[in-house]
């Protein structure tokens, strides 16, 4: 049936399509007018929207209309006219130790909640959003320390990162490969694990405990101390709780022993200038287990 031939429906009147589904035919009645009309205006408004304002990408910018708005420009006003409100406090802050700024109610306040800010842009990939931590990133939340809980000491692992390459004073805690190096044997190795176990609970095997404490001591009290309490100024941790980064069982500690994971932060004061690592360590101390300042 020709374009010009189709068939009309008896019932209604109206032309078909040419359509069927299941001896169902598609009546061809025309849209409402109102629904055009207002289609059309949609398109007229659309094309005057992508006149008016950004929207057509080019190469590397798009186009700016012929307001020249721009959300960025709005958000960085909003911020400038924020800060210029706090000052003030920014002036402060920056002046201020991270202990003084934690004694000031009012600057400890303005920081805490500009350092979440930061943590959750930066910090929340590796340490979560709850600080929790996870495996082979630290848990911000307890009281286990490896460089240490006070504000100046969270200040500086902030400021100069762990065992990042790119400042000269980050903190830079090595422990041997005991195992791929050839120092202790696999045994031994077990033994010391087996001693380490017991640091926190009592060890499934006391006699390899008993003869790896000798050679805990000779290899590893130097940096755990001599009862695994840990050394903050070299980045020991502790091995005499139930914290553990790598995982406390005796195969996991046997792992560590034998290759060990170290661990890498960046230092961020070049991401976040002094004031931002300032914030930051302010909401970390904040967090429950900060330890006090070292003046106090």
């Amino acid at each position: 049936m020709s374009e010009t031939e189709r068939e009309v429906d008896q019932i209604s009147g109206v032309e078909t399509t040419g359509h069927e589904w299941d001896g169902i035919k598609e009546l061809d009645n025309p849209m409402p007018r109102w629904w055009l009309w207002t289609f059309y205006a949609c398109c007229v408004w659309g094309l005057l929207y992508t006149i008016a304002y950004p929207a057509w990408p080019l190469i590397s910018a798009s186009t700016s209309g012929l307001t020249g708005w721009s959300a960025r420009a709005d958000l960085d006003a909003d911020i400038a006219r924020a800060e210029a409100a706090n000052a003030d406090r920014i002036a402060a802050i920056e002046a201020a130790s991270v202990a003084e700024i934690l004694a000031d109610a009012s600057l400890r306040t303005y920081a805490n909640a500009a350092g979440a800010a930061h943590f959750k842009v930066n910090c929340v990939q590796c340490h979560g959003a709850g600080a929790a931590g996870g495996i082979g990133y630290p848990n911000l939340n307890d009281d286990a320390w490896i460089w240490g809980g006070s504000p100046e000491a969270i200040y500086t692992t902030l400021r100069h990162g762990i065992r990042w390459e790119q400042d000269w004073d980050t903190r830079l805690g090595e422990m041997p490969r005991f195992g791929v190096d050839g120092v202790l044997s696999r045994a031994e190795i077990s033994d010391v694990a087996w001693y380490v176990v017991s640091l926190s609970k009592p060890a499934d095997d006391a006699p390899a405990a008993a003869r790896g404490a000798a050679l805990y001591s000779e290899n590893c009290a130097a940096c755990h101390g001599a009862l695994g309490e840990g050394i903050q100024d070299l980045g020991g941790p502790r091995l005499s709780d139930a914290i553990w980064l790598y995982g406390g069982s005796h195969e996991e500690i046997v792992a560590q022993i034998w290759e060990p994971r170290l661990g890498v932060m960046p230092g961020w004061l070049e991401r976040l200038g002094d004031r931002g690592v300032k914030e930051v360590s302010v909401y970390v101390h904040g967090l429950g287990g900060g330890e006090p300042s070292a003046a106090e």
